[in-house]
């Protein structure tokens, strides 16, 4: 009897109890996932031959048996050069070389058969051939010999191992479940694939897992092959669609139509510290446009640092207040909330709206009553971290949810704090530019505001990089301008993850500069260790101007405004972000006066000058964004893997946008006019039952 696709790999022939746990560990749950568990890249191994035919130059795969080896150097840190002897039936010896490779010698023993893969060169000193450093396969392990034609003479599959199941075992499972599955129904719109002439979808897997010997090995791991273009165009195809059915869902929700009276706009008006930018009245209007809609507002906003996010997300919190409705700000840590709480409660007290802190350090009795005060409508504002998701936290009447740096919550966390009003409004924010290809897959179902101008007055920061042996150069500089009547920052990296670490380095160097670099300066010290009226009283010290120079970790990387900090000096710089280094040097530049970043790093690697150029050749957050994309990936670029970025199988948002945008318009064009009603219903099963769980799409359908 043929497989089944939702057959769980334990019952399929080779896998067993003990490898299933290890693919499952990796996802792999049953046939059809092992389906769609795709190679990363190709080998062609098709010019098989004998080590006598071989000559130096040549890519070649030998199949041989080892007949002498050693290990010189550090056997005990494997830093040795491990040599083999490899024989065949031809009698010829070829020479194989691993330089740190004494951990080999375990693995190729004497007597061992190895599938070689790798360039063939001419060792003169010896007068043999040689390889350096090739691939290497263990041929006669528990897989029967058989299969052996799948992984020599012939384009073969490169997978990543999945525990001990490695790529050799992966090969063979795929090879024999190909074999043994019937046609895979292809749910793909018959439409979609006349208009693109695409491959079948059992023809695309079979494809993209053995290729035809005639497909060219650079194509492939190009990923453009018409099988793989395929996968990944569909892959993108079903997100988009999930994401516009998403979307148009909110769309016919019922939702709350705020009423923007005369009043309302009085109260805006006060609230405004300065003139709003022409970029900041034109958000203000798309963002009014929506909360006076019937329908919920589901809307990113976006836009660099210091662009004055968080004055329109008050603007828009006066809406709703003054509509008689409750706000609910979430920030991802403590040290933000807070920010935004001491930021937003005087400007939003002045217009008579009571404003809550509640984040994880509240006391229970502070937690009780701040929850209490939530529950009856009291208190209309509440600002705080994951502590406002939690299911005792109730509002008397929720009408707009504001979320800062949304990357750093999951979607089901959106979700539930969406689900504490009756579908109120929800305006996310995000002070790291997203790219256009990341944005529509992580945010393809809000539609998009961005802040594209800064405040006017505002001059391009002077950006320089100096190494730690010049730091003496950055004191002198950040004298001058204290000496000037200005103010600094001097901020260390969260190390390893440790703000315990980070906090004992800003205390020492706090008492290094204050004590012998600084002495006459007034030197103030901020850490996330601080309480927060420790951390008020170190901020409050520092706007005043009672403290010229502010030693900190990483907790002034967003919301701080102090006009009149005109250097930022950042230690080991090369242990931060792209975008969280543009982030830091946001903080100053925030006043008439030319302003300065000092950017001082230890030990740099290629990726690491990269990032430094970057920063000093420009102030654009779009396109730091990009580099910081394209050098760290989706994964890491916002620095944590909480980010509800869809876990795609073989499409890649870095290598693929233009896959993307096909498959995003025919995904539209699909949900606004599908060919028929029941193709629409067809693809929303679809959607929900296979989908849902990798991709989070929520209420789909």
């Amino acid at each position: 009897m043929p497989l089944a696709l939702d057959t769980a790999l334990t019952y399929v022939k080779g896998i067993g109890p003990a490898r299933a746990a290890m693919l499952l560990a990796k996802g792999l749950e049953t046939v059809e996932d092992l389906l769609q568990y795709f190679p990363f890249r190709y080998e062609d191994r098709s010019n098989l031959k004998s080590i006598a035919e071989l000559a130096p130059g040549e890519q070649a795969t030998v199949i041989a048996e080892v007949r002498s080896s050693k290990v010189s150097g550090f056997r005990r840190r494997n830093l040795g050069l491990f040599e083999a002897e490899f024989t065949d039936s031809s009698r010829a010896i070829l020479l194989a070389k691993w330089f740190h490779g004494a951990y080999m010698a375990d693995r190729l023993t004497p007597g061992t058969r190895v599938a070689l893969f790798g360039k063939i060169e001419f060792d003169s000193y010896k007068g043999e051939l040689q390889m350096m450093h090739p691939e290497t396969e263990l041929l006669g392990s528990d897989e029967d010999d058989d299969d052996s034609a799948i992984h020599t003479g012939r384009i073969v599959p490169v997978y990543e191992a999945a525990g001990k199941v490695n790529t050799r075992a992966l090969r063979v499972l795929i090879h024999r479940i190909l074999q043994d599955i019937s046609e895979l129904e292809d749910r793909l719109p018959e439409s979609i694939r006349t208009h693109l002439r695409f491959p079948g979808r059992t023809e695309a897997i079979r494809s993209v897992h053995f290729p035809a010997s005639g497909m060219p090995v650079h194509i492939l791991n190009d990923f453009r092959s018409p099988a793989q273009f395929r996968l990944i165009f569909e892959e993108f195809f079903w997100l988009e669609c999930g994401l516009e059915i998403k979307r148009q869902k909110a769309r016919l929700m019922p939702g709350i139509e705020f009423q923007l009276t005369d009043r309302v706009r009085e109260q805006i008006k006060k609230l405004l510290p300065f003139k709003p930018t022409g970029a900041q009245k034109r958000v203000l209007k798309e963002i009014a446009e929506d909360m006076a809609h019937p329908s919920p507002m589901n809307r990113l906003l976006q836009g660099d640092v210091g662009s004055g996010k968080t004055i329109v997300a008050a603007e828009s919190a006066v809406i709703a207040l003054e509509n008689g409705y409750q706000v609910v700000i979430l920030a991802p840590t403590e040290i933000l909330a807070t920010q935004h709480y001491f930021s937003l409660k005087p400007l939003l007290e002045k217009l008579g709206y009571a404003v809550a802190l509640l984040t994880g350090s509240n006391t229970a009795r502070e937690k009780v009553k701040i929850k209490e005060l939530l529950r009856s409508g009291l208190v209309p504002v509440a600002i705080g971290t994951h502590a406002l998701i939690e299911k005792d936290v109730e509002f008397a009447r929720l009408g707009l949810v504001v979320i800062d740096e949304q990357h750093r919550f999951g979607v089901m966390q959106r979700f539930q704090l969406v689900q504490k009003g009756i579908t109120p409004d929800v305006l996310v924010m995000t002070a790291t530019p997203i790219p256009r290809t990341l944005a529509m897959t992580l945010y393809g179902d809000l539609d998009v505001s961005t802040i594209d101008e800064l405040p006017p007055g505002r001059r391009k920061i002077v950006t320089k990089h100096l190494t730690s042996d010049q730091v003496e150069l950055a004191y002198s500089a950040l004298k001058r301008e204290v000496d000037n009547g200005r103010q600094g920052y001097v901020v260390y990296p969260v190390i390893e993850e440790s703000e315990t670490q980070a906090m004992k380095a800003a205390q020492q160097m706090y008492e290094h500069l204050s004590q012998e670099v600084f002495p006459d300066v007034p030197v103030g010290l901020l850490h996330g260790r601080l309480g927060t009226a420790e951390k008020e009283a170190a901020m409050q010290a520092f706007k005043s101007g009672r403290t010229k120079i502010l030693v900190s970790t990483t907790v002034i990387e967003v919301g701080v405004d102090v006009p009149n900090a005109t250097m930022m000096l950042i230690e080991q710089a090369e242990r931060f972000g792209l975008s969280q280094l543009h982030q830091l040097r946001g903080r100053v530049g925030r006043g008439g006066e030319q302003s300065y970043c000092m950017l001082i790093t230890e030990k740099l690697n290629d990726t690491g000058k990269e990032r430094i150029r970057t920063l000093v050749d420009s102030q654009d957050g779009f396109v730091i964004a990009e580099m910081d994309l394209k050098l760290r990936g989706p994964g890491e670029f916002f620095g944590t893997k909480q980010s509800g970025l869809p876990s795609l199988r073989i499409a890649n948002i870095l290598r693929d946008p233009d896959i993307l945008v096909a498959a995003r318009h025919e995904a539209r064009s699909f949900v606004e006019h599908p060919p028929s009603r029941q193709a629409f219903a067809e693809a929303v099963e679809y959607i929900k039952n296979h989908w849902q769980r990798r991709y989070g799409l929520v209420q789909v359908g």
